[in-house]
């Protein structure tokens, strides 16, 4: 990613669409010779960048400067490098590049984030734990259920992500405010032919569809979409990491940590969750980058407004480096998640009396107890074991109590049977596998040559 927002891919993008823009105008007639070709496409990478800088000095313009210099690399093609077209030209179609190859790196990464997640929740589908709702604790789900969720915002951002690819436009060859005026010149009014020239053009940067229409520069709300659909990978990204944040803090699961790791200065015991922290800060920033581009499509005036330039060069380069961050960090992190079943355990067995008092009432019921009896009994109890709990620290004795009541003629054994934490989770279990088979396993196979990545993180 940082190699397709360098000034190095930038250049030479905009040396091989004025290269391609020679060679479509050639083929369709226009006086460009061999030689003025040849030399164009062997000077691709030959960018004097010093020299380009003292032409923009001069100029305190960036397309002029490279054309000068592109021209002192390749006198012969001089004249005609640039013919008919705008600075948007180089530089709206080079941006759609970056735009398309930023996506399909997201992409890989991506898919290798559904890929891991996968395995985790398909590994973890029948091991109970607390749900939560408003952290508070509420019925049982399971590790791997849960991680389902995770999922499936991800294949929302997949499918948007997919869409945007698929329906990105090439801006092409449209002139200085998108009437074709100075190409109409150049092909002596042949309008097929300036159609040809943009189609071409557009096939050999491997772009399917055009701008239909433009002003000077394709429509600023391409920008817009396409952050948004970075800012929902960010989104999802943030939601694993809150979880995860918590979830270590309750110790039943931990982000990776290696052997020398220092969690605090001060504080040599601390393992903090600083991967799944530096995500979301970065998440909050690729969140805040999407109102950029809005602002900007919503305040162009007529043809084009340059006030689009500096905050373009600003906010989508730096959400695709900071989304790209994101997810080589999130891939790092399920390298390595750590999963606690005993403390997982621990956590339910201290709440599941509370959970199974349903089950209670109604067993009783079954041996003669009168059911709103029973549940002013069970309501009493409750209270007193909440006490015991949280006011005297002691572990959760509601089940003791209960079996110590002679009026619930419940039998000691069929409760402990009844109180193991699988019976508790509802088809969690189910709900898992057939979420991976119906959902992810097709988006995997779909994407099969995208999986593998080597990730290696130095801080």
């Amino acid at each position: 990613m940082l190699y397709n927002f360098s000034p190095h891919r930038k250049f030479t993008t905009w040396r091989k669409l004025w290269l391609a823009l020679a060679e479509t105008e050639k083929e369709l007639g226009l006086n460009i010779t061999d030689k003025q070709i040849s030399q164009l496409r062997e000077n691709i990478e030959n960018i004097d960048f010093s020299l380009a800088a003292k032409y923009e000095k001069q100029f305190r313009h960036d397309v002029m400067a490279h054309i000068h210099t592109f021209g002192e690399a390749a006198p012969l093609a001089k004249p005609i490098i640039h013919l008919g077209a705008t600075s948007a030209f180089v530089q709206d179609n080079e941006n759609l590049i970056a735009i398309r190859e930023g996506l399909f790196i997201i992409r890989k990464e991506l898919v290798n984030v559904i890929k891991k997640l996968n395995d985790f929740a398909d590994a973890y589908k029948d091991l109970p734990t607390l749900g939560f709702t408003h952290f508070q604790p509420a019925q049982l789900t399971t590790v791997g259920k849960r991680a389902t969720l995770w999922i499936q915002s991800l294949l929302m951002d997949l499918e948007d992500l997919e869409f945007r690819i698929e329906n990105l436009r090439f801006r092409g060859v449209k002139g200085t405010t998108g009437t074709a005026a100075s190409f109409k010149e150049l092909f002596e009014g042949d309008y097929n032919k300036v159609k040809e020239l943009d189609k071409k053009l557009s096939e050999k940067f491997g772009f399917k569809k055009i701008v239909p229409v433009t002003g000077q520069t394709y429509d600023r709300k391409t920008d817009s979409q396409v952050l948004d659909t970075l800012s929902g990978i960010a989104q999802s990204a943030h939601k694993f990491t809150n979880d995860i944040r918590l979830l270590q803090n309750l110790k039943e699961v931990e982000e990776p940590f290696e052997k020398s790791q220092i969690g605090s200065s001060a504080m040599a015991y601390k393992r903090n969750p600083m991967r799944s922290e530096r995500i979301s800060s970065l998440a909050k920033f690729v969140i805040s980058l999407s109102s950029n581009p809005a602002m900007v499509a919503a305040t162009q005036w007529f043809e084009r407004t340059l006030d689009d330039s500096a905050n373009k060069r600003l906010s989508i380069a730096q959400a695709f480096l900071a989304t790209d961050a994101i997810l080589i960090i999130w891939n790092n992190v399920l390298d390595g998640l750590l999963v606690y079943p005993k403390v997982i355990e621990k956590h339910i067995m201290e709440e599941l009396p509370f959970m199974a008092t349903e089950y209670i009432i109604m067993e009783g019921v079954k041996n003669g107890g009168d059911r709103q009896e029973l549940h002013e009994l069970i309501r009493v109890h409750s209270m007193e074991a909440g006490k015991q709990v949280k006011v005297d620290g002691k572990p959760n004795d509601l089940v003791d109590r209960i079996l110590a009541d002679d009026r619930f003629n419940i039998d000691k054994n069929k409760l402990k049977q009844v109180l193991d934490p699988k019976n508790f989770t509802g088809f969690a279990s189910v709900q898992t596998e057939e979420f991976l088979k119906e959902y992810v396993a097709p988006i995997l196979l779909k994407n099969k040559d995208l999986l593998g990545m080597d990730i290696e993180l130095k801080v």
